[in-house]
């Protein structure tokens, strides 16, 4: 009996949600400040002077750090020695001192600062970085841009520490539970951020009638305010938990040098860690320049002033229909009822087509874009699932790179055909959005459950750190890319709404097709080795 009472807080479905619940609104947050400039790229250039090269630098230096100075090995240590509840926390708090620098360096009052001068006449060259082609800043780069990307960098340390201490969290609360289903609702929640950001960015940031893009990374400021007082909470919890329990925290094994040799050496690790890269890389630096890109191949006619459609007050009725297609269709997932679950499942729908019209509506690149999470949100927990109780993970990764491959064309090929078609453009784009939505689902929920069977679980933890490590050089690689290729094959374009797009996009569908030759790799590899990838998670 007082072994049960131990353990009442953990078994206690209601309070094991709201754990998961607090850690999913942290990393929530996180999602929408992570890409809080990317709908307002076109503004960035007009008011800061950013070009693409300057855009996608910044962009690309949330990663610097833990990419070229290791930060993510030493967040893997941190997390070990000091446990959950204490790395939680701290990740929420170095976010939230990234987040407050990079607001500082958008606002006006950087301008004309002693601080912009001494960042134009400095850091315009790192010794060995310049030599190597990767340092953050570069001669002439814009003083405001250089001081956003030290910020960027800052909450990079910490947005990745979170993002493998929310993981560990979840093991803690669920092992032995509904692990796969915690995973795939925390993912979908916090994807669901980047939907927030594509809608309120540039809400903010044209609030008024005046163009303010500090207002946009303000909104951002409060909101890891926000997330760091739920890791606060959760840290009691915790704490509570483990009073209860009677348990030290569980911990992951440390990161050893010695153990990088044995991974290496192991194929199926290299599989795992390059289709995690090209994939990744094919989706987060997308989403800095989505928005963009769209500006650039949809006809879009702004409603007059007077009109319905051109009030702020749309903007929050869009988001709360989008709430409403997001928890609709994700609670159908768990309905017993056929009756309840398909008149869920209706509502979302509907809902849905109403999303689209007003977006159509309101022709906004980037409520249009925003319907990116939308049926991640809502297939999320039906592939957790079905990998769950039918397997099939090396087929739902070539499955996710036929998508990427073909969703990447469609916007490189087939969107400019319809530029001058309003109607055309928009339909095409929503559902290329959706699909792209989709593949986004099918290959992180396959590619993640799929490492301990790879890899030997003496170095998992290692395996783990390595392979996140490797994704970060691409998530620094390739927003940069974007930007140079950008420039490089618009030469004389100053309007932010003209850039052709084909050759960046050309270059993200080659990352999908070389995901897709490794995804059929690992078919064989899993076939001829007995690994059992095309198992279902659970044995009956």
């Amino acid at each position: 009996m007082v072994q049960q009472i131990q353990k009442t807080l953990r078994d206690s479905a209601a309070m094991r949600w709201t754990a998961l619940l607090l850690l999913a609104m942290a990393m929530f947050c996180s999602y929408i400040f992570m890409d809080i400039l990317s709908p307002i790229k076109d503004l960035m250039q007009e008011s800061r002077g950013w070009d693409s090269t300057a855009f996608g630098t910044m962009q690309g230096s949330e990663v610097f750090l833990n990419v070229f100075v290791f930060f993510l090995i030493f967040a893997g240590i941190i997390l070990d020695k000091m446990g959950v509840r204490f790395t939680a926390v701290l990740s929420a708090a170095v976010m939230l001192v990234g987040a407050c620098v990079k607001w500082y360096a958008i606002s006006d009052s950087f301008i004309g600062s002693g601080l912009e001068t001494w960042f134009n006449n400095n850091l315009n060259y790192i010794p060995v970085f310049d030599e190597l082609g990767v340092s953050p800043f570069y001669e002439g780069m814009p003083a405001s841009a250089k001081f956003a990307a030290c910020g960027f960098m800052i909450f990079g340390c910490g947005c990745e520490m979170a993002g493998i201490t929310v993981s560990r969290g979840i093991v803690k609360w669920f092992k032995g539970r509904e692990m796969a289903l915690a995973m795939g609702s925390e993912m979908a929640l916090a994807r669901l951020g980047v939907a927030t950001c594509m809608i309120f960015s540039p809400f903010f940031a044209r609030l008024g009638g005046e163009v303010s893009v500090s207002r946009s990374v303000a909104f951002g400021v409060v909101l890891m305010c926000i997330a760091l007082i739920m890791t606060i909470v959760y840290f009691f919890m915790d704490q509570k938990l483990d009073a209860q329990t009677g348990e030290a925290e569980e911990k992951d094994d440390p990161f050893k040098v010695s153990d990088i040799g044995k991974i290496l050496s192991d194929s199926g690790f290299w599989i795992v860690a390059l289709l995690c890269v090209l994939y990744y890389s094919a989706i987060f630096p997308f989403q800095k320049y989505a928005v963009n890109m769209l500006q650039c191949n949809l006809t879009l006619t702004l409603p007059e002033a007077d009109s319905f459609w051109a009030q702020p007050d749309v903007t929050i009725i869009q988001y709360v229909i989008m709430l409403l297609v997001a928890a609709t269709g994700f609670a159908s997932n768990f309905q017993k009822k056929a009756q309840m679950r398909y008149g869920l499942l209706c509502i979302s729908i509907l809902a849905l087509i109403t999303y689209c019209y007003m977006g159509f509506m309101r022709q906004s690149a980037e409520s249009i874009f925003a319907v990116f999470p939308l049926l991640a949100v809502l297939i999320t927990p039906i592939l957790g699932s079905y990998l769950d109780h039918h397997g099939k993970a090396a087929t739902m990764l070539v499955l996710g790179s036929l998508l990427l491959i073909g969703c990447h064309l469609t916007f490189a090929f087939v969107l400019p055909l319809f530029k001058g078609n309003a109607v055309g453009g928009i339909i095409i784009a929503y559902a290329t959005i959706l699909v792209l939505g989709a593949s986004f689902s099918l290959v992180p929920a396959s590619l993640w459950p799929s490492v301990p069977k790879l890899v030997d679980a003496k170095v998992i933890g290692s395996a783990y750190a390595l392979i996140f490590w490797i994704q970060n050089i691409g998530l620094w690689l390739f927003p940069l890319l974007i930007g140079k290729v950008l420039d490089a094959t618009n030469p004389g374009v100053t309007d932010p709404t003209q850039f052709d797009y084909t050759a960046p996009l050309v270059m993200l569908a080659s990352l999908g097709v070389a995901a897709l030759l490794l995804g059929l790799l690992l078919k064989v590899v899993d076939k001829k080795k007995g690994i059992g990838l095309e198992e279902p998670n659970i044995k009956a």
